[in-house]
Order: structure tokens, then C-alpha cells, then sequence
């Protein structure tokens, strides 16, 4: 639990901006709790296709995203606006990555939410799609994205 006053060096953020609308405020009240040279480390969905969105017709088939992703100059913005003074991102997520999201979890979320009859077939489809999600996971791993459908996002919170 935090209190008032309290600091960290790190706060981890993983898969949550994309859920609340008062974004600017969330990220002031990080950096009210970050250290002097402390890190904000966020992973979030990027606006290149993140929550598998592609164009401005499409939505998320997450229902709870108020926000398809974040854009780097969108998200350097609001850090720096709200008193992180050294921020990177990086795409994650390229192809390969985004090949292996989808086969691992938006394939098996979709099919669950169609009918939980599918709980019986999830573990031979996870034996038949795993070795290739581990390969496309270490080529993402490995590589650099010019764009991608995820964001690594690292804020340094200077004097």
C-alpha cells in the first residue's frame, strides 16, 4: 500500500494505461512516487494495430479499453508533462510478435468467449501452435521493430 511520501526506484506498469480514461493523472501520481532517478517501465499497446486495432472503424476485442494504444509521441508527452525528464520507447510487438499474441491469446480468448465447451480443446491447441509462438517470440525478442503493435516505455524520474 502506498502512503503519501513514499518513493520508489522502480514502478512497473504492464497492461493497464490502456484500461484508464484519467491517464495524465495516473502518470502525475507515478512520478509523485518515483525516486529521484527512478524508472517508470510501462508496457502498453502501441497505436500500430495494438488490442489488434487497425484502422479508425475497428475496436478492441478487449471491451474495457477506453484507448486503442498509445502513440510514442503521445505517451513521451504526457510523461514529460507530468515531470519525467528522460523518457525512451521502443516498439514491441512487430510481426513475428504479433503473430505469436495472436496464436496464444487472442485465438484462445476468442474461442472461450464463444463457448467454455472450448476448455476441453485449449490444451491440444496449445500443443499444436506452441513451438511456432516460441519461435516468433524469440525473433521478436531478438529484433527491432520500426513499428509495432506494443510500446516499452522507460521514464527516468530526473531533478
Amino acid at each position: 500500500t502506498w502512503n503519501s511520501g513514499d518513493q520508489y526506484d522502480l514502478i512497473l506498469c504492464v497492461d493497464v494505461m490502456e484500461h484508464i480514461e484519467e491517464d495524465r493523472t495516473v502518470f502525475s501520481n507515478f512520478r509523485s512516487m518515483t525516486a529521484t532517478d527512478g524508472y517508470l517501465v510501462i508496457s502498453t499497446p502501441s497505436d500500430q494495430g495494438g488490442s489488434d486495432v487497425h484502422s479508425d472503424g475497428d475496436t478492441s476485442f478487449i471491451g474495457e479499453h477506453v484507448r486503442d494504444g498509445y502513440g510514442i509521441e503521445d505517451i513521451t508527452e504526457k510523461l514529460k508533462t507530468a515531470g519525467y525528464g528522460e523518457v525512451t520507447a521502443y516498439y514491441t510487438y512487430g510481426i513475428p510478435g504479433s503473430r505469436a499474441w495472436r496464436l496464444s491469446m487472442k485465438y484462445p480468448v476468442m474461442m472461450l468467449s464463444a463457448s467454455k465447451l472450448f476448455f476441453i480443446l485449449l490444451p491440444f491447441y496449445y500443443l499444436a501452435v506452441m513451438p511456432f509462438v516460441l519461435v516468433f517470440n524469440i525473433d521478436d525478442l531478438y529484433g527491432t521493430h520500426e513499428k509495432g503493435t506494443g510500446l516499452l516505455v522507460i521514464a527516468r524520474a530526473t531533478l
